[in-house]
């Protein structure tokens, strides 16, 4: 017993010796470290960082010794940090007396039809959609499995992206949109055939238009025998469609793989710009049934910081002038409206709906939920991503199934929060919320949307009727 007592009081008194004696020790550097803070002048004190970096920005120092180091054009994964004009200054207003909310027993509805004129429109169970994201350029054949299942799972629809074909994400989603490239693959029609809605890819909010390549060295060496591309070759995607160059060549483009697909949706995919307008009038007098617009808030990959930053427009500016737009031309009813860039939550996803889009493109939120808690087998020391880009460290440990699950919870996740917002509005369908369930909380927003500020009478008039 007495030598118990001598270990437990030994233990005791190691351990206070231990905290104490790391007390001082921490008081001592601190009191060192902040000493040199507090006397040596700017020019030698490490503050003058502080200082430096607080103006100067902390990526932007980053970014500058990357520049530095390559002499290259650097390429940053994932969007612009860059904060603009979003869906914030938006917010519904809810219903109580003027018009009773709706309740629970009652059924919302969600099913969303892309290509409304079409003679196979593309029907969905939600209004959100995953974006395309290419196998072999971006993301691993384990993660567009994931993707496709996932996609299913929610009743919802994947797109290709610009990569190569893969058979087995055909075969895994229900909905499948195909993207027609800028490159020279995936354009045989017994591919395309099989797509439920053909997307002709002319850019993104991320990288505009410009031309782009996968350098030889990060292409699977699979993906390139498929593409037939020499070990020493680079994969480039062009800077835009050689049917273009010709006369009527978008008209002539969409009429040829409508004919190919025997009548699904056929659409264009491009970034908002300052004559967005021009743009589209050139789409619909060549007959697409779809626009899918991508606001500067958009990710890829990887693109030029400067074009991610300093390129496009913010997505609610090129929402809310696009439809203004189709609805002054009479075609607001005809053609599909997907928007996408910058879309995190069932709220902001909402609120574009009720501005006048058809549907929401996801990309960097679907990675986030796909890679879920098997992010962790890349944290701390590398970033989730090196789980499903297609040459990713940890790619090989990626459990394709259940990121299939998780991207499929999260979709469903935010079209039960959307159903919980229509009842707050008092309707039944999500496709019914729009302009006047929605009031603007600072002039900027109410400048673009053309929505009243909250404090302004005639809103709250508006809203009354």
């Amino acid at each position: 017993m007495e030598k118990k007592y001598k270990w437990l009081l030994a233990g005791i008194t190691g351990t206070a010796g231990l905290f104490f004696g790391s007390r001082m020790l921490v008081h001592q550097l601190v009191k060192g470290i902040g000493t040199i803070f507090t006397t040596d002048p700017y020019q030698g004190n490490i503050a003058e960082a502080l200082s430096a970096g607080y103006r100067v920005g902390a990526q932007n120092i980053w970014e500058t010794n990357l520049r530095a180091e390559s002499g290259q054009v650097i390429s940053r994964p994932l969007g612009s940090p860059r904060k603009v004009l979003d869906f914030n200054g938006l917010a519904f207003s809810p219903v109580f007396l003027s018009r009773l909310p709706t309740p629970l027993s009652t059924k919302i509805e969600t099913k969303t039809i892309i290509g409304k004129k079409c003679k196979k429109p593309l029907i969905l169970s939600t209004p959100i959609i995953i974006s395309g994201m290419a196998y072999g350029i971006a993301l691993s054949k384990e993660a567009k499995c994931a993707l496709a299942q996932g996609s299913a799972f929610a009743g919802t629809a994947t797109n290709t992206g610009e990569g190569l074909w893969l058979q087995e994400e055909r075969d895994l989603a229900e909905n499948l949109i195909i993207q027609y490239n800028r490159g020279s693959w995936c354009k045989d029609p017994q591919i395309l055939k099989q797509g439920d809605m053909i997307e002709i890819q002319l850019g993104q909010g991320a990288i505009a238009g410009v031309s782009h390549y996968a350098p030889a060295g990060s292409l699977p060496q699979k993906l390139r025998k498929q593409l037939k591309i020499p070990q020493h070759k680079d994969l480039i995607v062009k800077a835009f469609h050689h049917e273009l160059k010709e006369k009527d060549g978008l008209s002539k483009l969409v009429n040829r793989l409508r004919e190919i697909t025997g009548g699904v949706p056929i659409g264009v995919k491009l970034a908002f710009n300052n004559s967005i307008e021009q743009e589209i009038d050139i789409a619909v007098d060549a007959g697409v049934d779809v626009l899918a617009l991508e606001g500067t808030q958009a990710a890829t990959k990887g693109a030029a910081p400067i074009l991610e930053d300093d390129f496009g427009l913010p997505t609610i500016i090129g929402l809310c002038r696009a439809v203004e737009h189709l609805e002054q031309r009479g075609v607001k009813d005809e053609i599909s409206l997907i928007v996408s860039g910058g879309f995190f939550t069932p709220g902001d996803m909402l609120k574009a709906l009720a501005l006048g889009a058809d549907a929401v493109y996801i990309g960097s939120v679907a990675l986030f939920a796909l890679t879920h808690t098997q992010s962790f087998k890349a944290l701390p020391f590398e970033p989730p991503t090196q789980v499903v880009w297609a040459r990713g460290k940890y790619a090989s440990r990626f459990n394709w199934k259940e990121g299939a699950k998780s991207v499929a919870k999260f979709i469903t996740s935010c079209t039960l929060e959307m159903m919980e917002g229509v009842r707050a509005l008092g309707k039944t369908s999500i496709h019914q919320v729009d302009r006047s369930d929605l009031v603007s909380l600072d002039e900027a927003t109410a400048a673009v949307t053309r929505i009243p500020t909250a404090w302004s009478r005639q809103n709250a008039k508006d809203h009354g009727s």
